[in-house]
């Protein structure tokens, strides 16, 4: 092998398997070379009404500096009107930034129904270490800004059975340069109820009270009526305050739920015992519903001292519009006296419970009745023997 080749393939080798240096990224670069701080607002300039209060979001930013201390101020305020810089809700003369952090601030205006229409310029300031800021802020003045709305709602589909309420989170939202009270109605298809509470609450509501730039939560609760096809059903929200209104869609599925039912035989709702012992009634588990009704469990209660019992205890599955007839094994207590008692036999399938009430009429054994005629029998001999024998005194 020539000694150009073999160096060639050396290289080639060495190129495989040594990593290459990381290549700079420009933006990050750029990132890093700023150092500073910095009084930023996302708008600077914005448009008010008389008579209204807003806020304006400001940030004091510090990059790559040692954190100090910072005189804040507003100047350029016009007479009559109030300026209030806030840092957590509260008021604040002065703000300390940490290195490569930010302190968030609160410009509030509180501007006079009687101000004239113009544009004023406001300047923020912070000044410390050696270091003056200033932020100018126009405010315009309009005598009527035109109200926005928004809702919407996290999750604007819901799934459900007949027997379910569709509770809707909803957030409305005031847009607008000033205050606003939003009126709600819900258009759900006939026979659905809608009510509107708060969002944490039960108190009905029909309207609230909206502060301009700020948010509040409601919920809205349509509740279908029980006989309700299974299908999906279309449920709209308007909300509307003066000259503003929105909209949000919203709609709800209901699914198939079972409908069980417990009847006798042809209808019997009635059968005949015997105190002591078992009778079997025959019985008929029906689901008239539209879902299948799955591991379906069979009880009854009676009086004190009675046994009930099913044959089978469960159905593993029911179709819609199938039925299937078990056996209720009824047994009386010994001591029951003859005469009519009612007894109840239930059907229950993961939340759907149906019952029917029995009534049965208990005889008692002949033979006891046969045993109970001879003690008579043998007391009557006892009396009659007793009135012979003493009677001749």
């Amino acid at each position: 092998m020539r000694l150009s080749h073999f160096i060639a393939a050396l290289l080639a080798v060495i190129a495989t398997t040594l990593p290459l240096p990381a290549l700079a990224d420009p933006a990050a670069d750029a990132s890093k070379d700023v150092k500073g701080l910095y009084l930023l607002t996302d708008y600077p300039a914005m448009s008010v009404r008389p008579g209204t209060t807003s806020t304006i979001a400001l940030k004091l930013q510090n990059y790559g500096l040692a954190p100090e201390r910072y005189q804040l101020a507003v100047s350029g305020v016009p007479d009559g009107w109030t300026a209030m810089l806030l840092g957590g809700g509260q008021p604040v003369g002065a703000a300390m930034p940490p290195t490569d952090g930010n302190v968030a601030l609160q410009l509030r205006l509180d501007v006079p129904a009687g101000a004239g229409s113009g544009t004023h310029t406001l300047t923020v300031s912070a000044e410390g270490g050696g270091r003056t800021l200033s932020l100018p802020i126009a405010v315009t003045l309009a005598k009527d800004l035109p109200a926005k709305l928004k809702v919407e709602s996290k999750l604007p589909d819901l799934r459900g059975s007949a027997k379910s309420s569709f509770d809707y989170q909803l957030t409305i939202r005031n847009d607008s340069g000033r205050n606003l009270v939003a009126s709600f109605s819900a258009e759900a298809p006939k026979n659905f109820e809608t009510s509107f509470t708060e969002a944490y609450g039960s108190q009905e509501l029909s309207s609230v009270p909206i502060e301009a730039g700020q948010s509040k939560d409601i919920k809205l609760r349509v509740r279908p009526p029980s006989t309700v096809d299974v299908g999906r059903y279309p449920v709209a929200v308007k909300v509307s305050a003066d000259d503003a209104s929105a909209v949000a869609a919203l709609s709800l599925e209901v699914v198939g739920q079972p409908r069980l039912q417990v009847a006798g035989r042809d209808g019997l709702v009635s059968a005949r015992a015997e105190a002591g012992t078992q009778s079997t009634i025959p019985v008929m588990v029906s689901n008239t519903g539209s879902a299948p009704a799955d591991e379906i469990t069979l009880s009854g209660s009676g009086p004190s001292g009675w046994k009930i019992a099913f044959e089978p205890k469960t159905i593993d599955r029911l179709a819609p519009g199938e039925e299937k007839e078990v056996q209720a094994q009824i047994t009386p207590s010994a001591k029951s006296l003859a005469g009519d008692y009612m007894v109840s036999l239930s059907a229950a399938s993961r939340g759907e419970t149906t019952q029917a009430q029995y009534r049965v009429t208990v005889s008692t054994s002949t033979i006891w009745g046969m045993a109970g005629a001879g003690v008579i029998g043998i007391a009557l001999l006892i009396m009659v023997g007793a009135i012979a024998r003493y009677g001749r005194r």
